[in-house]
């Protein structure tokens, strides 16, 4: 919106100095309403789309319908109007709003004053889609790939470690060995992938079908630098390999899916909110675990399997997870499960990660982050 300042039946908007008055008296409005009430003043007289609210004020961050009407209703209440016999806001119904009074635009934009430098509205946030943008929603991703890893970690060091009555700290030291496992490659692989999916329109708020192919891309990347780092570790310090581990087809599957859950949460006008994305991201995530090993592919509890059949005098064993099912050992069903699970917790924490991340920009909370001198005192 241009910025300048508006007058209208006794009230003075002045977007760039992030306030509204009545008279002497200031109207109490938080940023993103006042936001709104700048884009309907702005558009005087012309329609203004449930869309372009989406796209303007909330800079593309899932919210319901709910969330622009209290908006409206909270403008109303605050400038005295009615839905009724409006004298500002008009709605126009399935379609938008209208700003409907008489508007006198006063100026193309404040005077600077003296001692006060002036900080243009976009300063609000980083340039859309830039690159301190991808990176913090990278580092979001990589944080929840993290927690992700705890959790799978926990699962797995609680189930494989044998024989923990007779031997409590040998139990205990698989656990943390495996926590520490799973949390460096949740890391690895949620940074990947988030940046992947941030790069292809997620951190502009734009995401579209390109998600999915930048989250498979990272995934891809990442899962063959990290099975090429293991084979090559393995090799030196065993003298042999670990085997068919964790690689580039399954980072490239699952990294889609967390593409195709960043798209799903993030598409209008119906953008879903958080737990139904989430929960259709685990559904993603857990439908491309499961189908990699009927493909003949491995996630964790697959290579930790492989691991130990490749090293006979491990102590890690998954043989009660199989036992579950009546199989011995990790059976077809048994590693299907897991991997379903592990895909749906991978998918979930990394895009809830990023959600949260992005609506952390759009609401100016990467100014602390990134500059704590923009901290509020």
């Amino acid at each position: 919106m241009a910025p300048g300042r508006y007058r209208f039946e006794g009230f003075l908007l002045d977007p760039h100095d992030r306030q509204l008055r009545l008279d002497d008296t200031r109207v109490e409005l938080n940023a993103r309403y006042l936001d709104a009430l700048a884009l309907l003043v702005s558009e005087q007289g012309r329609l203004v789309s449930k869309d372009r609210f989406l796209e303007e004020v909330w800079r593309g961050v899932p919210v319901t319908d709910e969330a622009l009407t209290q908006c409206i209703r909270t403008l109303r209440r605050q400038l005295g109007d009615d839905a009724g016999r409006p004298r500002f806001i008009e709605t126009v119904p399935k379609h938008g709003y209208r700003f409907i009074a008489t508007v006198e635009r006063l100026d193309a934009a404040p005077a600077e004053t003296p001692g006060r430098p002036q900080v243009p509205p976009a300063a609000a946030a980083p340039p859309a889609g830039s690159l301190p943008q991808i990176a913090f929603l990278s580092v979001a991703g990589m944080a929840g790939g993290g927690g992700a890893g705890v959790l799978g970690g926990l699962f797995y060091g609680l189930v494989g470690a044998s024989q923990p009555l007779q031997d409590g700290m040998g139990a205990a030291s698989i656990l943390l060995v495996l926590i520490c496992l799973t949390v460096l490659v949740g890391l690895i692989g949620g940074v990947g992938v988030a940046a992947g999916v941030a790069s292809s329109g997620f951190a502009s708020g734009r995401p579209g079908p390109g998600s999915i192919l930048g989250g498979a891309l990272g995934g891809l990347i990442v899962g063959a630098v990290v099975k090429l780092l293991g084979t090559d570790a393995f090799n030196l310090l065993f003298g042999q390999t670990p085997g068919d581990i964790t690689g580039a087809t399954e980072g490239a599957l699952l990294g889609a899916a967390v593409g195709l859950g960043a798209w799903l949460a993030s598409r209008r006008p119906r953008s879903l909110p958080l737990r139904r994305s989430i929960a259709a991201t685990a559904l993603a995530g857990g439908l491309a675990g499961a189908a990699i090993p009927l493909l003949g592919g491995r996630l964790m509890g697959g290579s930790l399997d492989q691991l130990a059949a490749r090293f006979p005098q491990s102590r890690l064993r998954l043989d009660q997870i199989g036992a579950v099912f009546g199989e011995a050992g990790l059976g077809p069903v048994s590693h299907s499960v897991t991997a379903a699970l592990e895909g749906a917790l991978f998918s979930a924490c990394v895009v809830a990660a990023m959600i949260l991340a992005r609506r952390s920009l759009s609401g100016g909370g990467w100014r602390a982050l990134l500059d704590p001198a923009a901290a509020p005192r």
